[in-house]
């Protein structure tokens, strides 16, 4: 499989992988403690958020590194690489890309000197971001006019936050960030760190997950409660919309940038985050089960076994079952050794399609009235494929359930879904597409149910995917999307193909075996 999210029941055509969160970041501060070791553990928690690249900076005080590649986190580290990681503080980020390409350059951390190269004493900053920004045209302009030609050719939203960071050598970086970040529009959850402290920052309105945990002898901040588990943190509570938090030698200290305006992405419960994780107090493993429940009394249809589309579909299976009262079971094996690969598949392999990654277990479906549980239809490609392989094995009856609404619009927060024109759902009603995928019948859980079962009020949620109510106002000239400093960059002629002015030097060269950044 390319790049891409690497949840696979929704990949049919691997050059088309199904909806992908941006990212997953990590932080800690743990004076004594191997602090990229517990990145490296912290990002393996939150891999599923991102499988196209992995990076981890560094600080023991005196300078910030950063070690990045394409690739996942177990490809791109190892025991040498991460022992000369050395330091008390550290962050990490496990990177899919909704602003900029898949290449080397975007990976992140990102790094920047606001000494520009030249021995003045400057601080060094490494930031990592989960989420999507939508003023990044605006932001792009602002970088320009400062002259800042040192973006190692970087065409995303994170980098342009760092160099505004950076840009102001007279300021603390807590006293630039509380400038920076209030004109930031979008979503994001930040770590960054200079050689002494570490921040996170999260917009206000909270859109993407970001968790404080406590060690015995410092402090971590993740995407998810599942990474703070990893690494023995016990959960201290979440960073709020609108808050700026600082950890260093003297503590932790909080500063609010902006108002709070709560909009959680309803999606994470559907399918983003892992289901070990708590959001708001509210255990996604139980939200989602409590989904299928819903499902099960909305559309209700007589039959033999509910069966999951694995892994993701698992959980609100087993609501439904418990619901309906019909046996819960297993109708197909997902091989747990696909993953990302840089092999693409021949052309007989590509035929065979999903079997590649879901097989059916015949004897459990052949003669009977099968309900198969998925999260979500994007393309309908999946679910197509799937129907058709449960009747090849024997199934008498497939009736599809699907444990959200039908996706009808594009997220600009931070998941890639497809173009609004190839979402199946925005170009047919139910009936158009039950037939189009195939199945004897189709139901989806309504808006009302699925946010019932999150245990969130309706107007602390984001759920523009579903009803194309975008809580963040998009921009009026519609410069936004994936590849949009790509095109800023070209109109500019600002794209550079080299590093000139020395904020950062690569000690090895990209690809392959990593690269180190020094400043």
């Amino acid at each position: 499989m390319p790049r891409g999210d690497g949840r696979l029941s929704h990949e049919l055509d691997p050059q088309r992988p199904g909806p992908q969160d941006k990212c997953g970041v990590f932080g800690v501060w743990a004076p004594g403690e191997e602090v990229a070791k517990m990145t490296y553990y912290g990002l393996y928690a939150l891999q599923h958020r991102g499988q196209e690249a992995a990076g981890i900076a560094v600080s023991d005080g005196s300078g910030v590194v950063v070690y990045k590649d394409l690739g996942l986190v177990s490809q791109v580290f190892d025991e040498p690489t991460l022992a000369s990681l050395r330091g008390h503080i550290a962050i990490g980020h496990a990177r899919y890309s909704t602003t900029g390409g898949s290449n080397w350059e975007n990976a992140q951390p990102t790094l920047r000197s606001t000494a520009a190269g030249e021995d003045r004493g400057g601080t060094t900053i490494a930031l990592a971001h989960n989420g999507n920004l939508v003023n990044t045209a605006e932001l792009a302009r602002r970088v320009a006019e400062l002259g800042d030609r040192d973006q190692m050719n970087s065409t995303n939203d994170t980098a342009l936050v760092t160099a505004l960071l950076a840009a102001r050598p007279d300021l603390s970086v807590e006293a630039a960030a509380l400038e920076v970040l209030p004109t930031l529009r979008g979503a994001f959850s930040f770590v960054f760190m200079d050689e002494d402290t570490l921040y996170a920052a999260r917009d206000v309105n909270g859109v993407r997950p970001l968790v404080l945990g406590r060690l015995e002898r410092g402090w971590v901040v993740a995407s998810e409660t599942a990474a703070l588990d990893i690494v023995g943190a016990s959960i201290v509570r979440e960073i709020e919309p609108g808050e700026l938090i600082a950890i260093d030698e003297h503590g932790l200290r909080s500063t609010r940038f902006g108002t709070p305006d709560p909009k959680g992405c309803l999606f994470e419960y559907v399918y983003l985050a892992r289901p070990d994780t708590t959001i708001v107090g509210r255990n996604v493993h139980a939200a989602r089960v409590a989904i299928g429940r819903t499902l099960a009394r909305e559309h209700p249809v007589e039959a033999d076994m509910v069966m999951p589309v694995p892994e993701s579909g698992t959980p609100a299976a087993i609501g439904y079952a418990t619901e309906s009262g019909i046996p819960f079971g297993h109708g197909l094996v997902k091989n747990a050794y696909v993953g990302r690969t840089f092999i693409q598949p021949s052309q007989t392999i590509r035929q065979l399609g999903i079997r590649l990654k879901l097989n059916p277990l015949r004897d459990n479906v052949r003669g009977k009235r099968l309900v198969v549980v998925d999260d979500s239809v994007v393309r309908g490609n999946t679910q197509r494929a799937i129907v058709r392989m449960l009747r090849e094995a024997g199934a008498v009856e497939v009736h599809v359930r699907i444990s959200s609404p039908p996706v009808k619009w594009p997220c600009f927060y931070g998941i890639d879904f497809a173009t609004r024109a190839e979402l199946l759902a925005n170009g047919l009603d139910l009936e158009g597409i039950r037939r189009s995928i195939g199945a004897d019948s189709l139901g989806y859980v309504s808006l009302p149910g699925l946010i019932a079962a999150t245990e969130q009020p309706a107007n602390r949620l984001c759920s523009a995917c579903f009803d194309g109510q975008y809580p963040i106002e998009l921009p009026a000239d519609n410069v936004i999307g994936k590849h949009v400093l790509e095109g800023v960059a070209r109109a500019a002629g600002a794209a550079s193909t080299t590093t000139d002015g020395g904020a950062v030097s690569v000690a090895a060269s990209p690809g392959g075996s990593g690269a180190l950044l020094r400043p």
